[in-house]
């Protein structure tokens, strides 16, 4: 594999085993309407919504405990 598929594969398998694909999906599609995003490659918006989701979860997490 590739770079790109690299990415999307770590990405895919991260969040799944943390049970956020929701979240993620829902971040990807809050992120297609706003503008500043529109035009960023594939790659680029998945990095930014894994690392928004993660960072979500691990406050949450950390609030728990």
């Amino acid at each position: 594999m590739g770079h790109y598929e690299d990415i999307f594969y770590q990405i895919t398998e991260s969040i799944n085993n943390l049970g956020l694909r929701k979240q993620f999906d829902d971040q990807l599609e809050k992120m297609r309407h706003q503008d500043k995003h529109r035009y960023k490659e594939t790659r680029d918006r998945w990095d930014y919504a894994y690392n928004k989701v993660i960072k979500k979860y691990e406050n949450k997490r950390n609030k728990k405990i």
